[in-house]
């Protein structure tokens, strides 16, 4: 499970959205639309992605 990592990608814009969910978008890494971040599979990561899970898309690697 160390090594299990989520791809997340930006598939709408943060713009319209809450700052706190602007802020969470940010804090990914997720600065551009369609862009994709490789992310550890962990609780934390897995909180943010629960509160923009409306703007992402997330796929097990």
């Amino acid at each position: 499970m160390a090594d299990k990592k989520l791809k997340v990608t930006l598939v709408k814009s943060p713009i319209g959205a809450v700052p706190k969910n602007k802020a969470t978008v940010e804090a990914m890494g997720l600065r551009k639309l369609h862009k994709t971040v490789e992310l550890p599979d962990n609780e934390a990561t897995r909180g943010m992605i629960r509160k923009v899970q409306h703007l992402v898309k997330v796929e097990e690697v």
